[in-house]
Parts: structure tokens; sequence; C-alpha cells
């Protein structure tokens, strides 16, 4: 199985595609798949999620436009996902707009993503400037 290494960014941090925990969807392997309506990209995410989750994972499997946009398909945990629950129903832009950032959710995610919790701060103090 080869591993996907070479997703390359399409967005930004300020162009409106960051996840609610502060996940660029742009860097995101089943986002950029989707954006890319690649058969083969999908189908070597899906063996390598399998293997680094130890949950089969199916290409088809492998969709997602993005978890803070509503209509379309999305990557199975966004149906479960605590923190995409609670930023939609707070109706915020991400977390870094909400006005209890940062909460015991989001320091879970970012105990393991430093990269995510790095965008939302900056985020976070853009939005305090204004």
């Amino acid at each position: 199985m080869e591993k996907i290494t070479n997703v390359q960014s399409t967005q930004e941090p300020t162009d409106g595609l960051i996840g609610f925990c502060g996940i660029n969807c742009g860097e995101c392997k089943a986002f950029v798949t989707t954006k890319n309506d690649d058969p083969v990209m999908r189908k070597l995410v899906a063996e390598e999620w399998s293997k680094s989750f130890g949950h089969q994972m199916k290409p088809e499997d492998i969709n997602c436009v993005g978890c803070v946009v509503t209509e379309g398909p999305h990557i199975g945990h966004c149906a479960v996902c605590e923190i995409r629950n609670c930023g939609t129903k707070m109706k915020v832009e991400n977390c870094a707009f909400c006005t209890q950032y940062s909460c015991s959710k989001l320091e879970q995610v970012h105990s393991r993503s430093t990269k995510a919790k790095e965008t939302l701060q900056k985020i976070h103090e853009k939005t305090k400037k204004k």
C-alpha cells in the first residue's frame, strides 16, 4: 500500500474552509480527493486510513466537502463529531468565533493537532481585533 504524502493544501487558513476544530480542509486527504474526484487516491486513502484508524473504510467512504459546509458528502465521523455538532448548534463559522473559545472539547483535538490549534488561535486573535 502506498502512503499518501503528496496532498497539497488547496486553501489558506483565511478563506473559509477551516473546520470547526481548526483543521484546514484543503490539507485533508478526503477533501482533496473529493475536490479532485480522484478514484485512485480515494482507494489509497481508504486503505491508509483503514490501517491507521483500525476501522475498515471503503473508497466510497472517502468523500467530504468540509465539515463547516452543511450540504454534500461528509466523512463518516462528521455525524458524531462533538465539535462539529456544537459549532453547528452555536452557528459559528468555526470555533475561533465562539464565545466559549477555547473549550475542553477543542483541547482534546488540539492535544493531537497543534497545527489546528495554531490556526484557530490566529483566527481568534484576528476576530478580537475587529
